[in-house]
């Protein structure tokens, strides 16, 4: 079941051209089609679903710097301003809240990884305080574990999914980018060995800049134009309960589960580093790239095997442009929850805080996180075809961040300088053998 979503009207009609195509219409797509025509681009943006309809809506509703890899607190610093710049001109709430994230945790060596990633987020302007537990204790009196200690942010917020993204898509349209739903883009054509065009079930654009944002789908469309973009899909579970007491105002996070408070009184929910692989071609095909991370976050995930397999080897990657492709065919990928996780978790948060004792489950759902080998997101070019940008593989971050990524996207379509160092973000170091980061805190 998909949670629920505010929804926008999308324009009458497809125009002939643009300045800017974006591809994709989650956090990142609308977030750099504002930032576009902020600049004073003609931007178009088209998507198969309907705004905000994937892992834009499903995601926890975190915004946050904390326990950010060293690559990222530069991003995610820019994207708590951002939140609040464009939730302002869109002049309809996100559900943006500056209420700080608290994580607590029982693991000594956690809490030493902690007190480490402090002083270098303290370096870029980030002030988290590590507390002892008995500052645990005077923060979070009713909660029942005993923690050796817990990392806090107060300058991290939260924002609600089901509106978030429809009200920076407002705000995007008062810039003037037109809104395409419904209407997937099949591919790109090419004149002269660069991006002169996007041919969407409803027509063809003509444009020399297209950004791909199409999250768990950036990788199939890549390999249509023999891209090679390494992406793993994970299937994670959330849920929503009933109104409660407010045991946060913010977000808590712990070594099993993590919470958000809701603006309608109850609480995100989601166990935290869990969720389930589908083998897949793809998956086998980059199988040594990602096998790095596995071997770190095994522990939390599950491999199923079933449809998936036989949907992705018999689709393939080569279909017409003048006829249906497979974004038409799923216009919106909508995994089942994991309710065994939803149970443990609503079990866990109630033995942790025992006032919460009669909160139940409302609604859980599925969403679809597309990673990285390093979980590192790509925001770039890709060299190999001038013209065509990257703005995906977030790694379950992009919620938090997107703002900020929107904006760095659009700096590096338009060639200006950027909003923070790029380099992190290259698609070339996907590709090109270099050894990748470790995934982490540092």
């Amino acid at each position: 079941m998909s949670p629920p979503l505010d929804r926008i009207d999308s324009d009458a009609s497809l125009p002939s051209q643009a300045d800017v195509v974006v591809i994709g219409g989650g956090v990142i797509g609308i977030s750099a089609a504002y930032q576009l025509a902020r600049k004073g681009h003609a931007v178009a943006l088209v998507e198969k679903g309907h705004v905000g309809c994937e892992q834009s809506s499903r995601n926890w509703g975190w915004c946050r710097q904390q326990g950010r890899a060293r690559a990222e607190i530069p991003l995610a610093r820019e994207a708590l301003r951002l939140w609040e710049e464009m939730q302002a001109e869109a002049g309809r709430d996100a559900g943006f809240r500056r209420t700080g994230i608290l994580f607590l945790t029982r693991n000594s060596e956690e809490l030493a990884a902690w007190e480490k990633w402090a002083v270098i987020a303290r370096e870029q302007q980030v002030h988290s305080t590590v507390l002892t537990p008995a500052e645990v204790r005077e923060r979070q009196p009713g909660l029942a574990d005993d923690w050796v200690g817990g990392l806090y942010t107060p300058s991290d917020g939260r924002a609600e999914p089901s509106m978030a993204v429809p009200a920076l898509a407002h705000a995007a349209r008062k810039r003037g980018v037109t809104l395409h739903q419904g209407c997937a883009a099949r591919g790109l054509e090419t004149a002269g060995g660069r991006v002169s065009g996007v041919v969407t079930e409803k027509g063809t654009i003509r444009t020399s800049s297209v950004l791909l944002a199409g999250g768990a789908w950036s990788s199939l469309f890549c390999r249509r134009h023999g891209i090679d973009l390494p992406i793993g899909l994970v299937n994670a579970t959330a849920c929503r309960t009933t109104p409660g007491p407010e045991i946060t105002e913010g977000a808590l996070g712990t070594d099993f589960y993590c919470i958000r408070r809701r603006l309608d009184g109850g609480f995100t929910l989601a166990l935290r580093g869990r969720g389930t692989v589908e083998l897949t071609p793809d998956l086998i095909r980059y199988a040594r790239t990602f096998l790095p991370t596995y071997r770190q976050r095994r522990k939390g995930l599950k491999i199923a095997f079933g449809r998936a397999f036989f949907d992705q080897l018999m689709r393939g990657a080569n279909w017409s442009l003048d006829r249906p492709s497979p974004f038409e065919a799923e216009r919106v990928r909508d995994p089942a929850p994991d309710m065994a996780l939803v149970e443990e978790g609503l079990a866990a948060l109630i033995a942790s805080s025992p006032e919460l004792k009669d909160i139940r489950i409302a609604e859980a759902w599925g969403g679809t996180i597309d990673s990285t080998p390093d979980t590192i997101p790509i925001i770039s070019a890709v060299d190999t075809l001038p013209g065509f940008f990257l703005a995906t593989g977030f790694s379950g971050h992009g919620f938090g961040i997107g703002p900020a990524a929107g904006r760095l996207a659009a700096d590096i379509v338009t060639g200006d300088p950027p909003l923070i160092d790029p380099a992190a973000y290259t698609y070339q170091r996907l590709v090109d053998g270099r050894p990748l980061a470790p995934v982490g805190l540092f």
